[in-house]
């Protein structure tokens, strides 16, 4: 779910990252379990048929054949049509996880039957080698592939090798080279499944870091330090973006700037560490009167404010900014032990689509309107007027 500001900051961004550590790491192994086998499946079906087709006497298994070609050409279509869910919800993911993996392990154990059959059939003995072969190269993509889980991969693993091992240990003296050599290669496949799984872990968890560090980093960039309201480089990405909501959708969207009166005074006569915890008090005021969820709060540089009103009337943003203005002027700040006695001066106006032929006219208006509340004795709020 994006934010607010996220919404209106990157208008753009069609693709957001879950960002729960738990979401995100079950978003990342289902989507790169859905590419490991998307085309993964259709390799055990031609393995079938060039294990069927090289046989001794292809049209006398013919039944047999086509029976193994649905079977996994139904596994190959199972796993296609397995959608992963649209919601980034960790229950839905695990529970396509669970559902992804008991087709793999289908697949695998489909496999693993095929070839201990070869491997017993007088008719597919001019083909032993495609199956074990296939199988080797299978278990061998699981390894590599599929390490996000290291139980479930191992359990696939045995299923395509043990049948095949114990039918070749069944055939005794002529298969024990090929015995003892696939059991070397299993106990191989093993150790390298634990690195890669550990590899992988590794990777995720510096993914997860750096997207941790991005967040982070993406607040800093469009906040201001010593307020913690949206900065100037955040209001003129979101500006723009909710104004051309509004001409897209034809909603509403009030803007109130707002200029501590006489700011420079209070550094002057009281100093910079009071002057800060001035304006973060302001800031806080701020908070207490605009606090509904869709208005953006933000301090636009020195003394000066603003806050974007989406979806508020003319009238609405008025009391709202009046409301501010009289209990600034009221109350002022306590600050540091001693009362300072500040008003601030505010321009409102709200966007007209049929008027304002871009952001930056609108927002000309408003600040106009900022500049004759100065310039008519401050500590008032004057409404932009309409070309």
């Amino acid at each position: 779910m994006l934010s607010f500001v996220d919404r209106y900051a990157h208008p753009m961004a069609t693709v957001q990252l879950p960002q729960q550590t738990e979401v995100f790491s079950l978003w990342r192994e289902a989507q790169d379990t859905r590419s490991r086998t998307r085309l993964g499946g259709i390799y055990y079906l031609l393995a079938w048929l060039l294990t069927w087709l090289f046989g001794v006497a292809p049209a006398d298994q013919g039944v047999l054949g086509l029976a193994g070609s649905l079977l996994f050409a139904l596994l190959f279509a199972l796993r296609l049509l397995h959608r992963l869910p649209l919601e980034e919800d960790a229950t839905l993911l695990q529970r396509w996880l669970d559902r992804h993996w008991t087709l793999i392990l289908l697949t695998a154990l489909a496999w693993g039957s095929v070839h201990a059959w070869v491997q017993l059939s007088p008719a597919f003995a001019s083909s032993r080698a495609i199956a074990t072969l296939a199988t080797v190269a299978f278990s061998t993509a699981m390894t590599f592939n599929f390490s996000m889980r290291k139980g479930r991969a191992v359990l696939a693993i045995l299923l395509l090798y043990l049948p095949g091992l114990m039918a070749l240990a069944s055939a005794g003296e002529s298969q024990r080279a090929a015995l003892i050599t696939l059991t070397c290669y299993l106990s191989y496949l093993l150790l390298a499944l634990n690195r890669s799984h550990r590899e992988y872990r590794a990777t995720l968890l510096l993914e997860l870091e750096l997207m941790q560090q991005r967040t982070v980093l993406e607040h800093l960039s469009r906040t201001d330090s010593l307020t913690q309201l949206g900065n100037r480089y955040l209001f003129n990405n979101l500006f723009p973006a909710m104004v051309a909501n509004c001409q897209r959708q034809g909603g509403t969207l009030a803007l109130v700037l707002l200029d501590i009166d006489f700011f420079k005074r209070v550094n002057d006569e009281h100093g910079h560490g009071t002057g800060d915890a001035c304006l973060f008090a302001f800031a806080e005021r701020m908070r207490e009167v605009f606090r509904r969820d869709s208005d953006a709060l933000l301090r636009l540089g020195g003394e000066e404010f603003g806050v974007l009103m989406p979806d508020t009337s003319l009238e609405q943003a008025w009391q709202l900014a009046e409301r501010f203005r009289q209990d600034l002027a009221h109350n002022g700040f306590q600050v540091q032990g001693q009362r300072l006695p500040l008003t601030a001066s505010l321009g409102i106006g709200c966007f007209e689509p049929g008027r304002d032929a871009s952001a930056e006219q609108f927002f000309k208006r408003v600040d106009e309107a900022l500049y004759r509340a100065k310039l008519e004795g401050r500590d008032r709020l004057v409404l932009a007027v309409l070309d």
